[in-house]
């Protein structure tokens, strides 16, 4: 468990699952390569009564004949048995934990998806294993994992048959924060300072497969044209297979996230329905999916109803390759290096410096010292003014959040200063706030003194998004 970083929220239920005297059946879900397999691995660092991971496209007799395989290695067994159904595979795994020595009987099913083929009657059997047997005890602590976030909530954790309200716990790991992907990076020999974790993090965001491939004796730029731009470029195309690996009619999905790609600053549900014409229950499904894994999130609009909110784009991997991958037809195995300084790379980097701290909002009401004050997150749309950030508070205070990326102390011009006062009165008037308004800037080394400074009453700096 020493190598784990982060995690201590799932660590701790894990903890609970071992102590509860009773049988657990514990779902790990998330986005692909977010960490799920490595957590449970660690945490019970491989000590299982049994374990079996689904292998990826095999046919429903290629599952059974490895499942068999794993009952003998578990077993001890000279022979590996005939199996001819999930049926048969699981009486035999209770007579393997019925004679196992655990007082805490862990099984683990890594990437259970791939193993319900068509017609296999996995689920039946599954559902008969933990009703019939597993659920009468109190000593066994299954734990199913899966990349395949659709499968994972419909088969189980919203089953309506003979699984419906028997998942114990659901566990959703989310990418690292910019403090754990610090400490990642630190763990791997890296010495970037923050200003070059917040660009990868802006690339990459905090998905721990993503960040390992990066190199420490290579700079920033560098790494990342050897991950997306040269030839056999790693995460060049790793947007194939994201989205399928994870979603049933994984178009669907991808239709959703390119029209919220197209509107930075967000898009309420019907909006969504008329970019894709899809809508009802398959349009919820699809946004409350995205939504746990990372991939979105929604973000309530200023004293607006809860059918107002916005969804907005924040997966930075998602981000970055449809903004400078998709369309890519440079072919410069150095397109990012040499892409340093320019307009285009300024401008992106200043939205995307939006969607780090829109993620980090804990961090940000710590850093004004008010993460003991109860809050409201939200965003404010106009035609001719937006608000990406206001943090509403129980004193009857609103920050008013300016978010700015640069490399130095950020000088407001008394021209931008004006625009930013023009801003919060059209906010006033528009939202009948009688609050006390805050104009509070997010930068990253600080605002300067310059004349229009004055609009500035309070501020938070990119070392403030890096606590715990």
């Amino acid at each position: 468990m020493a190598q784990l970083i982060g995690r201590e929220k799932e660590i701790q239920e894990l903890d609970r699952c071992m102590t509860s005297g009773q049988s657990e059946f514990v779902t790990i879900c998330g986005r692909r390569r977010v960490g799920k397999t490595f957590l449970v691995e660690q945490y019970f660092e491989g000590k299982y009564a049994f374990s079996y991971v689904g292998g990826h496209k095999l046919t429903n007799s290629e599952q059974l004949q490895n499942f068999a395989w794993a009952l003998q290695k578990y077993s001890g067994s000279a022979y590996a048995p005939k199996l001819s159904s999930w049926f048969e595979a699981f009486h035999a795994l209770e007579l393997l934990l019925e004679n196992s020595p655990e007082s805490r009987k862990v099984v683990f099913f890594d990437e259970m998806p791939w193993i319900d083929t068509p017609k296999s009657k996995f689920v039946n059997a599954l559902e008969n294993f933990w009703n019939g047997w597993a659920v009468r005890r109190s000593d066994i602590v299954f734990i199913a994992t899966g990349s395949a976030t659709s499968w994972m909530s419909d088969n189980l954790e919203a089953n309506q048959g003979g699984l419906h309200n028997r998942i114990t716990r659901m566990l959703y790991i989310n990418s690292f924060t910019l403090r754990e992907t610090e400490l990642y990076l630190q763990s791997r020999g890296f010495s970037w300072d923050r200003y070059a974790i917040v660009q990868t993090y802006m690339i990459l965001g905090g998905v721990p497969f993503y960040l390992s491939l990066l190199q420490p004796e290579y700079g920033l730029p560098a790494n990342i044209d050897r991950l997306f731009f040269a030839g056999g470029a790693r995460l060049r195309n790793e947007f194939q297979e994201l989205y399928s690996a994870l979603f049933k009619n994984a178009d669907r999905y991808l239709e959703v996230v390119k029209a919220l790609f197209a509107h930075k600053g967000g898009m309420t549900r019907n909006e969504i329905i008329k970019a894709t014409a899809i809508q009802g229950g398959g349009l919820t499904t699809v946004l409350t999916n995205l939504e746990k894994c990372g991939f979105i999130a929604s973000f309530a609009q200023f004293n607006r109803a809860a059918s107002k909110s916005v969804y907005r784009l924040v997966d930075h991997y998602t981000l970055f390759y449809l903004k400078f991958i998709e369309s890519d037809k440079s072919k410069d195995k150095q397109y990012w290096t040499h892409s340093i300084g320019l307009p285009k790379l300024n401008s992106w980097q200043g939205l995307t410096f939006e969607t780090v701290c829109l993620s980090h909002t804990d961090q940000i009401k710590q850093a004004l010292h008010i993460d003991g004050i109860a809050t409201e997150i939200s965003t404010w749309n106009m035609p001719d003014a937006q608000i990406d950030l206001l943090i509403k508070r129980a004193d009857r205070l609103i920050n008013v959040c300016e978010i700015k990326f640069s490399t130095d102390k950020y000088n407001i011009t008394p021209d931008y200063a004006e625009r930013v006062r023009q801003r919060m009165a059209a906010f006033r008037e528009a939202s009948h706030t009688r609050y006390g308004l805050i104009g509070t800037f997010i930068t990253t080394y600080g605002v300067g003194t310059g004349s229009g400074s004055s609009v500035c009453q309070a501020e938070v700096t990119i070392d403030a998004l890096f606590a715990s």
